[in-house]
């Protein structure tokens, strides 16, 4: 019964510890939102920036699986070359590391102060009314469920109150001494829960309790080597039907890792033992030994940071070598392609929310463009009388209406991510601009009618009237620029623009239809043309009401909340 005991405790402090991570992640993702767009959107081919961006988005979300995973994401979308994402995989392994020190921390004095960030946390996102405190409560409060879950597995695995237990589990795991065995632990455990860093902290667990795998050599430093290949299943799995080039940067996560344990397995094999020898040398003088012991914990978070601060620093020069063996081994397969206005809305930018919506909001501004290109079309082949390119608008519509299924599919999927309120408002405001866009499609299409009755019916429209028409598209098309950067760069300076454009389009439209009465009184234009002409000039109205609505969709504030 006792044995059954202490495996509920040290599943339940496991369960407390991997929920506090999760939340603590989630809370700071939503905190650092706009900084982490912001940080993925710097993808320069500068390779310490790269590295620098990894590390610090890995330490923010507490994952170097979603780290990868995304990058995977942005790769397949064409944001990101392989070059950088390579380097952002690498600082991404050097960011995990942190979660090992974090563990390590539950060896102290203070870990009890820690634990009771939980309750502050709590109260915190009980009582605050302010959003960012609510999730600053809610980060602390995963902080304190770490240590909570620290403190629950330590207690279980205490030797001094389990002596007999704790010396069979010491026993069996300090009897396995062969090396390419220990890795293979590492590699199929982390494989498994797919979380080097809660494999790493489990492994920080045990050396509290003074249970080293492996014994007081080498062996644990093994797992920690083979717990870095491990956490590259998830990325793998989830380049699983992406592209080319989304597959080799998984491949790359791969190889990166399987190099440097290769070199720290040698490095390992031909210094023994380096635990005990450079423990003495170095580490001992870091982190002292206290009356309990050494401190092993410590230790193994100094190999786990030292592995991969080195494997990066060698590797990191060989960026380019590395992006051309991921070439040679995944092998591109020309496949036709379903015309879309819309990027890939890659599932995986799911893991960070924000991310996605920031992709999205990119996204929707093209597709913004194309449908400015398909009314400009259609207006252009009404002046030219040209009724063939009536299909070409139809099909555009098509895939501007396919495009806008998929968004909306996505939006939804994102509504029921945890969100901040800003990028709740956001998806509201995106819903209202996508339908602003179908629309400008839509007119599009009725101006490609009245250029079948302006081809088929005979009709004969002064110079004048095609001048002024023309003069008003022209405004149509300005208006468009100033909508355009004002959504693109949220720029509210530009909303005056844009209001003063529309302003004018509006009294250009009442002139340009008194003229054509005027005109008409006068004998000058047919009277069976004043039906396109009214239409025509009152639709390209109404497509500059949509796009106005467009750039002032980034006024938030007053946004419904879906």
């Amino acid at each position: 019964m006792e044995y059954v005991y202490l495996v509920v405790m040290v599943l339940g402090g496991l369960g407390a510890f991997l929920i506090g991570m999760n939340m603590m992640s989630d809370s700071m993702s939503r905190l650092a939102h706009g900084k982490l767009k912001t940080m993925l959107n710097k993808t320069a081919d500068n390779r310490l920036a790269g590295v620098g961006i990894g590390a610090a988005v890995t330490m923010i979300i507490q994952s170097s699986s979603a780290t990868t995973v995304m990058v995977v994401g942005l790769v397949n979308a064409g944001i990101m070359t392989l070059f950088q994402a390579t380097a952002v995989i690498m600082g991404a392994n050097i960011g995990t590391t942190i979660t090992a020190w974090i563990a390590s921390l539950g060896s102290l004095d203070v870990s009890a102060f820690l634990m009771a960030l939980a309750v502050i946390g709590v109260f915190m996102t009980m009582f605050a009314k302010n959003e960012k405190v609510k999730v600053t409560g809610n980060v602390l409060a995963g902080l304190g469920l770490i240590f909570v879950g620290l403190g629950v597995m330590s207690d279980a695995l205490d030797p001094d109150l389990h002596p007999e237990i704790m010396q069979v589990l010491n026993n069996a795991l300090s009897v396995v001494k062969n090396p390419f065995l220990l890795l293979l632990i590492g590699v199929v455990a982390t494989g498994i829960i797919q979380s080097s860093s809660a494999v790493t902290s489990i492994v920080v667990v045990l050396a509290m309790s003074g249970v080293l795998i492996g014994g007081t050599g080498d062996g644990v430093y093994y797992v920690i080597i083979g717990s870095n290949i491990g956490t590259c299943v998830t990325a793998l799995l989830s380049s699983i039907g992406a592209s080319a080039n989304a597959r080799r940067a998984a491949i790359i996560h791969l190889l990166f890792n399987c190099f440097g344990a290769v070199i720290f397995t040698i490095f390992l094999l031909c210094w023994q033992p380096f635990g005990v020898t450079f423990s003495e040398t170095v580490l001992q003088k870091i982190f002292p030994a206290t009356t309990t012991g050494p401190n092993y914990e410590f230790q193994i978070a100094f190999f786990h940071t030292l592995f991969n601060v080195t494997c990066t620093a060698i590797f990191l020069p060989f960026a380019k070598g590395f992006v051309k063996l991921a070439d040679l081994l995944v092998r591109e397969k020309k496949q036709p392609k379903k015309p879309s206005v819309l990027g890939t809305l890659d599932e995986r930018f799911m893991r960070q929310p924000s991310v996605a919506l920031g992709y999205l909001y990119q996204e929707t501004g093209k597709m913004f463009t194309y449908a400015m290109e398909t009314l400009t079309r259609a207006f252009d082949a009404f002046e030219k009388k040209d009724t063939s390119v009536k299909e070409d608008v139809i099909k555009r519509n098509a895939t501007l209406a396919e495009a806008n299924r998929a968004a909306v599919e996505y939006l939804v999927k994102l509504s029921a991510s945890s969100l901040v309120m800003e990028d709740e408002k956001t998806i509201s405001s995106l819903h209202y601009v996508l339908n602003d866009i179908v629309r400008i499609g839509e007119l599009a299409d009725n101006v490609t009618k009245y250029t079948d009755h302006y081809q088929n019916d005979g009709l004969v429209f002064s110079a004048e009237f095609l001048s002024m028409t023309q003069e008003m598209f022209d405004k149509i098309k300005k208006l468009y620029e100033s909508a355009l950067e004002a959504f693109s760069r949220r720029d509210y300076s530009r909303l005056k623009d844009v209001d003063a454009a529309e302003d004018e389009i509006d009294n250009y439209r009442r002139t340009l239809v008194n003229r054509h009465i005027k005109r008409l009184n006068e004998g000058k234009c047919q009277p069976q043309s004043a039906n396109v002409f009214i239409n025509l000039v009152g639709n390209l109205e109404r497509a500059a009401d949509h796009i106005t609505f467009i750039a002032h969709s980034i006024e938030q504030k007053d946004a419904p909340v879906a």
